[in-house]
């Protein structure tokens, strides 16, 4: 049996009620705990797509893929652990800044993201990307000489899409 890890998966849902709680009850009800979960309309009218971050083994995913499929709901399921994907999610970080925060400013198009709002005692920090990214810049600001305090984190949890031209409902 395969080592425990996270797996993306990718699925189309046909998108109206019940959908979500379906797919993650089928989850839950294996024992597998869900890292992270993205939802959003897709390309075709009448259909969601899903991207599920899961914990487990190759085989323990192999057989959620299978059960997902017997769910009427699901049409495809795709499973982009070490094909050639991207893979990545936002995170909105509020930081408590003091008067000198033009380091944030640096620090943060250093890391690739950009300040979306500014007030005289905060800061709110978009960081696009993986989650390795989004974890780096945590750390630097945590760890950072002006004390920089992180007061909220919100993020989206992953996305995936596979490259080339494999694409919807199909692929």
């Amino acid at each position: 049996m395969s080592e425990p890890q996270v797996h993306t998966l990718v699925a189309t849902v046909q998108d109206h009620p019940g959908v979500l709680t379906r797919v993650a009850s089928l989850f839950r009800r294996r024992g597998f705990n869900i890292a992270s979960l993205a939802v959003g309309h897709s390309e075709e009218p009448g259909y969601s797509r899903m991207t599920i971050a899961v914990e487990g083994s190759a085989d323990e995913v192999s057989q959620c893929e299978k059960q997902l499929y017997k769910l009427i709901e699901v049409d495809s399921v795709r499973n982009l652990t070490g094909t050639a994907a991207i893979i990545c999610e936002l995170a909105l970080i509020k930081i408590r800044v003091s008067a000198r925060s033009d380091e944030l400013d640096k620090v943060t198009r250093n890391h690739g993201g950009e300040i979306v709002d500014r007030s005289e005692s905060s800061m709110i920090v978009q960081m696009p990307g993986d989650q390795k990214r989004v974890d780096q810049f945590l750390d630097v600001i945590s760890g950072h000489p002006d004390a920089w305090l992180i007061e909220e984190i919100s993020r989206t949890g992953a996305i995936a899409m596979a490259r080339g031209s494999t694409h919807g409902r199909n692929g």
